[in-house]
């Protein structure tokens, strides 16, 4: 473990890494199903809230791994068994996403305990095998031990001191995390590789992009059960996949290894910007789902569906669209400010947010709600057919800076 080439050929994620992924897909389903049946239950605030909080959870564990292994992946028994054990740390965690998305962190923490001895065991083997970078290991041994003391003193506080100490608590001690790397890497930076990271983030990207599409499932078979075929099924089911499929689009419009590869300062930027790209993908099929519910009180011509009351079809179809974005906001600021792209089509990304906008102040006038989700997949196609458009007749424009 003495450091992967920073520019070895071919890296890709390898398949223990997928499996790693894996396990992570019934972390952010569980999210994802709290957020949904708290808007369809309307508390919106706690389940935002809620969510944010249980998702940036799966998303630090992920981030914690993922760069170690880009860095440090050796692939051997011993390697193969600390990220085994942190794999089982994961659905510990994947089991507490419920209570902690009503403010018990317990199981949650507990999750993060097994998945801290993994980790730190890898940390300490590089710090005892690279010694070039033994400095920067150790702190992180260091720093991933004392936050996570902190997360498990946490637990020994009541609930009964309420939400700020609750919510406040938790977004002081991620803040905490999110210092440790950053701490480390003043004693060096590890020898991560910028296209295996940026392909590690583009597999978890259609990780989550999978909650949209379990969202849009959700959403056709729910317009079958209650109408049958009808026009509207049509709406719904093209609507929902071509904005999966234009997202997904609208991620991959950056060369964001190559950014990464010329530009290795901006790794902070780029990783920890993720999380507002991740969270927002995660929420909209959340959304979806909330969508579905709907189009069964629709079509059942009653006031609830699956036990949950009527929601109002411009507030409904407005979580999308906010969704969305929020979505196109964040890879807006990446391809441009972290990226660096010379191309510069900020009137077309704000147009694509006004198409959005529009949406919802259509559906408020009366447009069926199952019209209105091929209606918001015209934002992000905009940008796809303008961005490619440029791309073939100012190349230039394309490169990274």
């Amino acid at each position: 473990m003495a450091g992967r080439d920073i520019g070895e050929a071919h890296r890709v994620s390898t398949p223990l890494e997928l499996l790693f992924d894996l396990t992570f897909v019934v972390a952010i389903a569980f999210a994802g199903a709290q957020l949904h049946h708290a808007v369809a239950g309307h508390h919106l605030a706690q389940g935002l809230l809620g969510f944010v909080t249980t998702f940036a959870a799966v998303w630090w564990a992920w981030m914690a791994f993922t760069w170690f292994a880009s860095a440090y992946d050796t692939d051997d028994a011993h390697y193969r068994l600390c990220t085994m054990v942190q794999m089982v740390g994961v659905l510990v965690l994947a089991a507490g996403v419920a209570k902690a998305s009503e403010g018990d962190f317990t199981m949650l923490t507990l999750g993060y305990v097994v998945m801290r001895v993994g980790m730190v065991a890898l940390w300490w083997r590089a710090a005892r095998q690279h010694p070039e970078r033994r400095a920067t290991a150790m702190r992180y041994v260091w720093g991933i031990l004392f936050v996570q003391s902190l997360w498990v003193a946490r637990l020994a506080f009541p609930l009964t001191w309420g939400p700020l100490w609750i919510y406040g608590s938790w977004a002081v001690l991620l803040l905490f995390e999110m210092a440790v790397p950053m701490w480390a890497a003043r004693a060096g930076h590890t020898p991560w590789h910028a296209h295996h990271i940026a392909e590690r983030y583009g597999l978890f990207t259609i990780i989550v992009l999978g909650e949209c599409v379990l969202g849009a499932t959700n959403a056709v078979a729910g317009l079958i059960e209650a109408r049958g075929w009808t026009w509207d099924l049509v709406g719904v089911g093209f609507g929902s996949v071509a904005l999966v499929l234009s997202l997904w689009w609208v991620y991959f419009l950056a060369p964001f290894g190559e950014a990464l590869h010329h530009h290795r300062e901006r790794a902070f930027r780029w990783g920890y910007g993720h999380f507002v790209v991740f969270a927002s993908l995660a929420a909209m099929g959340a959304f979806l789902g909330v969508v579905a519910d709907q189009l069964k009180v629709a079509g059942a011509g009653t006031a609830v569906a699956a036990g949950h009351a009527a929601l109002a079809p411009t507030l409904v179809i407005g979580l999308v669209a906010a969704a969305v974005a929020i979505y196109l906001t964040s890879m807006w600021i990446m391809t441009t400010h972290v990226a660096g792209l010379k191309l510069r089509m900020g009137p077309v990304w704000a147009a694509a947010l006004a198409l959005l906008a529009g949406v919802v102040a259509a559906v408020a006038a009366g447009l069926p709600l199952a019209w209105a989700l091929p209606a918001l997949a015209l934002a992000p196609a905009f940008v796809i057919a303008a961005v490619e458009h440029s791309r073939r007749r100012k190349p230039e424009l394309h490169q990274i800076h």
